[in-house]
């Protein structure tokens, strides 16, 4: 199967409806942002772009650049290596919460999209800073 059927099929079995119809915003949105199409990550992750690492331990691997899951519980954004430098952007956000390197949205429509874009971009540029990032 194709990497792009694949993804295909994960969002059309997005589960609950409203679920499925945020999932697509939000991969329309990341194509938008990154020029690059998603490819499908174990645990039901779309990642667009990569990149390979080396942490100072010796630990390596490659990992996408950013992406989202549409979790039934709420929708993860994923945006490495963190949300510390971006507390401006997410100021303007709208309602949210943060783990380390997720961004945590109940219903898309509790958020700005604009400023979405503006932190996804963001995120990008700032992993670019740090690693290597290719297109997917």
């Amino acid at each position: 199967m194709s990497e792009a059927v694949e993804v295909a099929t994960f969002l059309a079995a997005v589960t609950p409806e409203r679920r499925h119809e945020e999932a697509s915003v939000l991969d329309s949105l990341f194509r938008e942002v990154t020029g690059w199409a998603p490819r499908l990550w174990s645990g039901g992750m779309l990642g667009y772009g990569t990149y390979d690492y080396t942490y100072a331990s010796g630990r390596s691997g490659t990992f996408f650049a950013t992406g989202f899951a549409p979790r039934k519980a709420r929708l993860s954004v994923y945006i490495m290596p963190g949300y510390a430098d971006f507390s401006t952007i997410l100021a303007d956000l709208g309602k949210h919460k943060t783990g380390k390197s997720c961004l945590y949205i109940n219903k898309l429509e509790d958020v700005d999209t604009e400023v979405l874009k503006r932190l996804v971009r963001a995120g990008l540029e700032d992993l670019a800073s740090r690693w290597p990032v290719t297109a997917t």
